[in-house]
């Protein structure tokens, strides 16, 4: 069974980078485990998958990895 939990992240600023989204919401416990799960990509980004680390992510976007999905407020 795959349930999605779902989180919302409240953006501070324009952007946020997408290894810093992933540390900064504890779905990634470092950043070279953020770095790791992007470039083998099992992150996505508005449903597609993502192969760059230091992609923006703004606000209105959905970020994906394994069972969770952050909405980016």
């Amino acid at each position: 069974m795959n349930d999605i939990t779902e989180h919302e992240f409240e953006l501070e600023g324009e952007f946020i980078e997408l290894i810093k989204l992933l540390k900064i919401t504890g779905l990634c416990q470092t950043g070279g485990h953020a770095k790791m799960v992007v470039s083998e990509g099992r992150v996505k980004v508005d449903s597609e998958s993502e192969l760059r680390k230091k992609r923006k992510v703004r606000k209105g976007q959905t970020v994906e990895f394994e069972n969770h999905r952050i909405r980016v407020v």
